[in-house]
C-alpha cells in the first residue's frame, strides 16, 4: 500500500482529502505544521508528499527543501492557493514535482497522485544507485547510504556531514550563505553557532581536500557562507 505525508492546515481540507485518498486505498498519515511534517517525514518513508505552502511554524517551500535533503526521489505535490506564476516556479526550484492550486477538482488530484506514484514505480524498478554517488576529483559521496571516499580512502559521513555536501553540490560554484544551511541541515528551530558548520567544513576538507589549507573544491565566503566549487 503507498503511503502519503497529507500536509494541509486547513481542517476541514484535510479532512476530506484524507478520507478521499483512504478510499483509493492510500495509506495517508496527515498533519497541520511544517514541524510535524519535518517530524513525521524523518520518522517513516513515504511514497508521495502532498504540500501545502502557507503552513503554521515552517512554511511549504521550507518543508520540500528539507524533505528534499532526505529524500531526492520522493514526489512531493504542492497543493496552494498560491496561483501566480511566481509562486509555481518557485515550487518547482525548491524540488517540486507537481503543483495544483486551490480550488481544484478532486478526479483531476487523484489523478496526478495516480500519476506521481506510477513514476515513482518506474524510477524504483530502474537503477537508481547511480544517481545517489556523486564524483568530484578522486572522491565519492553516495548520499544513500553515507558512504564516500576521500584522500585517504573508504569512508562513512554523518547524516549531517552528508546532508552539508549534499546542499553544498546542489548549488555548486554558487554561495549558500549560513542561514540557509543552519535551516535546511539542522533542525529549524535549532540554531547553533556559525562555528559549528564552520567545524563540520574543516572535517570536510580533511576528507576530500588534497591539501585542507588550499582546498580546491570547499571554500568559505567570509561572512556569508560556503561555496561547492566544480568546473
Amino acid at each position: 500500500m503507498n503511503k502519503i505525508l497529507l500536509v494541509e492546515d486547513e481542517e476541514n481540507l484535510q479532512h476530506a482529502l484524507k478520507l478521499n485518498l483512504e478510499f483509493e486505498k492510500y495509506e495517508v498519515i496527515a498533519v497541520s505544521t511544517g514541524k510535524q511534517a519535518i517530524e513525521a517525514f524523518r520518522e517513516r518513508k513515504f511514497d508521495l508528499v502532498i504540500l501545502d505552502i502557507m503552513l503554521p511554524e515552517i512554511d511549504g517551500y521550507m518543508v520540500c527543501e528539507n524533505i528534499r535533503q532526505q529524500d531526492t526521489n520522493v514526489p512531493i505535490m504542492f497543493l496552494s492557493a498560491k496561483n501566480t506564476s511566481t509562486d509555481r516556479v518557485l515550487g518547482f526550484k525548491k524540488g517540486g514535482d507537481d503543483y495544483l492550486s486551490k480550488p481544484f477538482d478532486l478526479e483531476e488530484l487523484l489523478l496526478r497522485v495516480k500519476k506521481q506514484l506510477d513514476n515513482r514505480k518506474k524510477m524504483l524498478d530502474g537503477d537508481r544507485s547511480i544517481r545517489n554517488i556523486f564524483h568530484f576529483g578522486n572522491n565519492w559521496i553516495n548520499f544513500e547510504n553515507h558512504e564516500a571516499k576521500g584522500r585517504k580512502g573508504k569512508l562513512e559521513l554523518t547524516k549531517k556531514e552528508t546532508l552539508l555536501m549534499k546542499i553544498l553540490i546542489e548549488n555548486k560554484n554558487q554561495i549558500v550563505s549560513r542561514e540557509h544551511i543552519l535551516k535546511v541541515v539542522w533542525d529549524y528551530n535549532v540554531i547553533p553557532n556559525t562555528r559549528t558548520v564552520d567545524n563540520f567544513m574543516l572535517s570536510l576538507r580533511k576528507y576530500f581536500e588534497a591539501d585542507p589549507k588550499n582546498p580546491k573544491y570547499l571554500f568559505s565566503a567570509r561572512g556569508i557562507g560556503y561555496k561547492f566549487v566544480l568546473d
